[in-house]
């Protein structure tokens, strides 16, 4: 826009230089012709008998409001002097016109001009005693008047204006590209590094920000497999606690200490998950999303056959997307769980896609949770312990590792309090 601005206040300043320049060729022109105009009838008159410069003055194809007459006086038009410059310009144009040397006036009245859009000139004839006078109108200068004036200015400036879209758009596609990059960065810190190809500046750009993904890359994986390998550590202690639990004479003190390690090995056993994860690099297949729903809920009943009525999908019978397959299931697993934990049962529906999006909702009947901990239960290893204790289980990472899972496919989750009572989980997904 801003080129395309400036190419427009360029051709408008252009275009004022030419007009004016073209007013004062027209102008120049004007005078010219003038003078020639006023020589001829002054030449025909003085090579006329003195007793045929009458009849001659009479017989003048006057045109355009033009006036000649013969008088004792020069003209008196209320009209200025014509400037000097103009002066001399219209004595130069009379010598355009053959005079004998000897009739040649000696005398001019020249006023008005091109301003005054009109002239006024009096030639003293050679005898001295008689004056030729005229008036010639002077039009207004027209600089814009020419048949092809407006079809060339179109094609100057729709050719400039094309040309302006076509480079502004090679220089910026690697700007996009960029961008594309970044947000592909966001969704996935694995996702594929940028060409260093291009220009300098691009290909300079293209490097740094491809060191940039590396290292945060590397923090992330850095971190993950640091936490890993503290739960994988923690897995053996873990296990020798349990053995000398067994030990104990007192059964209560013993029950309470076997659960706290049950707890904390399902923590590390969530953790060793979340590493594999991570780390995994599954690719994108096509996958029919309703049937890996169902496929979700089928195994969550067998595997909780108290709960199997209150598990259901509504939506397309068939419906294929590209994703990871393994990932989008452990997904969707969380978020079953999650609300067959928390509320009892876990409605699943899937809307067709519209706009570029399908929306996956997972609802339950549970007591929800305050709207200050929406987002904060999506942190690692962050419960509500209002409503979400101990005693339902779970570590705190199932809602983490799934938005991860869906926001490396494009998508995400967000959850909402059901107004009836409840949560709401709704998945937003790119096709």
């Amino acid at each position: 826009m801003v080129l395309l601005i400036g190419l427009g206040l360029v051709q408008i300043a252009g275009l004022t230089i030419h007009a004016l320049d073209r007013m004062d060729v027209q102008r120049m022109a004007q005078t010219r012709d003038a003078a020639v105009r006023v020589i001829s009838m002054y030449r025909s008159v003085v090579l006329a008998p003195r007793e045929r410069q009458a009849a001659v003055v009479a017989e003048f194809d006057l045109r355009d409001g033009a006036t000649v007459w013969l008088s004792d006086l020069p003209i008196a038009e209320p009209l200025p002097v014509m400037d000097p410059a103009a002066q001399r310009q219209f004595r130069g144009a009379m010598l355009l016109v053959p005079v004998p040397v000897e009739q040649r006036p000696r005398e001019f009245v020249l006023r008005g001009g091109a301003d005054a859009e009109h002239i006024a000139v009096a030639l003293r004839l050679p005898e001295g005693s008689k004056w030729l006078n005229a008036t010639l109108e002077m039009p207004p200068p027209r600089p814009w008047h020419s048949q092809n004036f407006f079809s060339a200015f179109m094609m100057m400036t729709v050719t400039a204006a094309v040309l302006t879209l076509w480079a502004v758009r090679r220089l910026i596609a690697p700007v996009a590209t960029l961008a594309a990059a970044a947000e592909a960065l966001g969704r996935n810190v694995n996702a594929p590094p940028l060409p260093e190809t291009g220009p300098l500046e691009i290909a300079t750009a293209a490097r740094a920000f491809n060191t940039m993904a590396g290292r945060i890359r590397r923090f992330v994986l850095d971190r993950t497999f640091m936490l890993t390998a503290i739960g994988h550590d923690l897995r053996t202690p873990i296990t020798r606690l349990k053995l000398r639990a067994e030990f104990l004479e007192d059964d209560e003190l013993r029950a309470k200490m076997l659960a706290d390690l049950d707890e904390v090995e399902a923590m590390v056993a969530s953790i060793l998950s979340f590493g594999r994860d991570v780390a995994a690099d599954e690719p994108v297949t096509p996958v029919d999303l309703p049937e890996l729903a169902r496929t979700v809920l089928d195994e969550t009943a067998d595997a909780q056959p108290d709960f199997a009525e209150r598990l259901s999908y509504s939506g397309p019978d068939h419906l294929t997307v590209r994703v990871h397959s393994l990932a989008m299931k452990r997904a969707l697993s969380n978020l079953v769980q999650n609300a067959l934990a928390y509320g009892g049962n876990a409605c699943v529906r899937l809307v067709p896609p519209e706009a570029g999006q399908l929306i996956l909702v997972i609802e339950d009947d549970g007591p929800g949770i305050p709207a200050i901990e929406l987002e904060r239960v999506f942190q690692p290893f962050h419960r509500v312990e209002n409503s979400r204790n101990r005693e339902t289980g779970g570590s705190g990472l199932g809602l983490p590792i799934a938005r991860n899972i869906l926001r490396a496919h494009g998508g995400d989750v967000k959850l909402i309090n059901r107004e009836g009572g409840g949560m709401r989980a709704t998945v937003i997904l790119p096709v």
